[in-house]
């Protein structure tokens, strides 16, 4: 006779995953990022061409990691609680600071800052909304989002020559539509998902 709580010989028992691995490590590090992120733009005032670069390179390494980070996670069963709330944070951390920065400093207009970060926003509150009803899984559309902001966004720090300056504003604008209709997308899917639930 077994004892009592003792666990079947043919029933695998899985490790919990540790807090600290690869994947949350570079989530940790995007976090870290945006304030440096941050000083950068800052200190170029978006006029100092060496300065912007940096302040670019730093943008792409930062949201590079996004996507490493998800996909080491998936792939060796890294997934924790932590890596679930601190992923879409500093996803929405670095994206946002780099709006209100190229806001700030007149590069972009603030209603499109605004569009953008109220349906991330929203997004991430629908997400808690139906979070008891299971997780909506990230549509094609949202990468395609993403793909468009984080090259918009790079669009605009680079010191790009005056010829190219307007192509930016093109980009922008496909990310923009594109933002607001995977928004819109995920309304319905969270509305859908409380109603099967109910």
């Amino acid at each position: 006779m077994g004892h009592l709580g003792s666990v079947p010989p043919d029933v695998a028992v899985v490790p919990p995953v540790p807090l600290v691995n690869a994947a949350n490590a570079l989530t940790a590090l995007r976090l870290a990022l945006v304030p440096v992120f941050v000083a950068l733009v800052v200190a170029s005032e978006l006029t100092h061409p060496g300065w912007r670069i940096i302040a670019t390179v730093t943008f792409v390494v930062a949201s590079t990691t996004d996507l490493v980070d998800g996909w080491i996670a998936r792939r060796f069963g890294l997934v924790t609680s932590f890596g679930k709330v601190a992923d879409p944070i500093a996803d929405k951390a670095l994206t946002g600071a780099a709006l209100v920065l190229l806001s700030w400093y007149d590069a972009l207009p603030w209603w499109v800052t605004t569009v953008i970060l109220t349906r991330e926003v929203g997004v991430t509150l629908i997400r808690f909304w139906v979070i008891r009803y299971g997780v909506i899984a990230a549509s094609h559309g949202g990468k395609i989002k993403t793909a468009l902001q984080i090259l918009a966004i790079v669009w605009y720090l680079w010191p790009t020559p005056t010829v190219l300056t307007g192509v930016g504003g093109w980009i922008m604008a496909a990310a923009v539509l594109v933002t607001v209709v995977t928004g819109l997308d995920y309304i319905v899917r969270a509305v859908r998902m409380r109603r099967h639930a109910t």
